[in-house]
């Protein structure tokens, strides 16, 4: 069957903003569910259904109640559990905190009951999109991380695992033909090069090759196509942009104020400068660690 086409007039919204790739594979629609699907396949190296999208936070039409990173949490048609997210500006301790969400995810799982046990786990996968910066020192793009044994190079053989894919290592796997890329290829050269003109010949190649990616493609262009829509996502992804000047404005402000006065916790200083920003108490939380109380207190 042909795929749909993008052509020159086409403008189509960067499918790497957070909230435009959450909304493309979370709409409930056939070729949303597909194309999750497809992208999960891709990536855990074999053929699965996301029979169900778990909570995710913030919702897609209700960002403003919940400043939280955009993420897809699934599960397959045989329970193994799924984080897929795509980050436009991933910090330093990006790795780390891809440590901690997976090993939430594995020890979130209910074993609870007499009938449970260790080997009810299910296998746990965090999938992670950088888009613009280079964490590892090689020119791989795609790298699946494990418990292992470095010393011995044995592996654990556990049931949760880290993928992340940098997007910016992907000059040289851009110029393979279509034909040759693998399909974990195909998708992370579609969110790299959607926009790029000068690639659009290729895109339209990598759609003819993967029908995953052509469903995207299709709820990607009717958003895109639809100014409401369009006009909606960009003005969240305004506020998220915002939202995050904002903390780091805060956190500039009280890591200044601590050096001038010397006494008083930094945390502190960011907490009140916060305050003044008009973040809320639990994106404060977020920045600082500190419990609720104690910014209540502050906020007397």
């Amino acid at each position: 069957m042909p795929r749909i086409q993008i052509d020159d007039t086409d403008d189509l919204i960067d499918i790497c903003y957070d909230n435009v790739f959450k909304a493309v594979f979370t709409k409930e629609t056939p070729e949303s569910k597909k194309a999750l699907s497809r992208l999960v396949s891709a990536f855990i190296g074999r053929d699965v259904q996301a029979v169900k999208i778990t909570a995710n936070e913030p919702a897609i039409d209700n960002l403003r109640d919940r400043q939280m990173r955009f993420d897809i949490a699934c599960h397959t048609e045989k329970g193994e559990l799924i984080n897929v997210e795509m980050s436009l500006n991933p910090t330093s301790i990006e790795p780390v905190r891809l440590e901690f969400h997976i090993g939430k995810l594995f020890t979130g799982q209910d074993i609870r009951g007499s009938d449970k046990d260790y080997g009810d786990l299910k296998e746990a996968y965090q999938i992670a999109f950088l888009v613009k910066e280079r964490f590892f020192a090689d020119e791989t793009f795609l790298h699946t991380f494990e418990y292992y044994d470095r010393k011995n190079g044995m592996p654990l053989g556990g049931r949760s695992r880290i993928i992340t894919l940098e997007l910016s290592k992907l000059d040289e796997v851009v110029e393979k033909p279509a034909g040759e890329m693998s399909a974990s290829e195909h998708w992370a050269v579609y969110f790299r090069y959607l926009r790029d003109m000068d690639k659009r010949r290729k895109i339209n190649e990598i759609l003819e090759y993967e029908e995953g990616i052509a469903m995207a493609n299709e709820v990607l262009m009717t958003i895109s196509r639809d100014q409401v829509e369009r006009a909606r996502l960009m003005s969240e992804f305004k506020y998220e942009l915002d939202t995050r000047t904002r903390i780091n404005d805060a956190k500039r402000e009280g890591m200044k104020e601590g050096k001038k006065e010397g006494q008083r916790e930094t945390k502190e200083e960011i907490v009140r400068n916060a305050l003044a920003h008009g973040l809320s108490l639990e994106v404060i939380q977020d920045i600082t660690g500190l419990d609720l109380e104690t910014i209540r207190s502050m906020n007397s």
